[in-house]
């Protein structure tokens, strides 16, 4: 597994005044795209378990088109690189309705130990999904 894939429907209370996608709700969708990605290896609840969590340091997005209700995005998200301790993922969002990528974002994260925040080694579940898609 290299990426994952996921339908968002664009959502009334999504959208501003203007009727467009508001772009925090990428930010919500990322979210989203991560949980998902990371359960294929190491769910939240699992690395709680073993006292160290992922945070991220760093999110770039590109909006590149406007979207409106009621079209639905299919968001996709890989492991673009990662090291003994960081990693940096990738994902995209393609508007079903027109067939075009309205986003692209990158984000780099960490995972550190609970009891002091401090920066904790990749694991190795989680480096595996980067190594899947070579």
């Amino acid at each position: 597994m290299n990426e994952v894939q996921h339908v968002f429907p664009v959502r009334t209370y999504d959208t501003d005044f203007a009727g467009v996608l508001n772009n925090i709700v990428y930010v919500r969708w990322l979210e989203d795209l991560r949980d998902i990605f990371a359960g294929h290896a190491l769910p939240l609840d699992q690395a709680y378990k073993r006292g160290i969590v992922p945070t991220l340091s760093h999110t770039e997005i590109d909006y590149l088109a406007p979207v409106r209700y009621p079209d639905e995005l299919e968001g996709r998200m890989g492991m673009l690189e990662h090291g003994r301790a960081r990693f940096v993922l990738w994902a995209e969002f393609r508007s079903r309705a027109a067939g075009i990528i309205t986003a692209r974002a990158k984000q780099t994260g960490v995972f550190v130990f609970v009891a002091t925040l401090r920066p904790a080694p990749l694991p190795p579940e989680f480096a595996a999904l980067h190594q899947s898609g070579e």
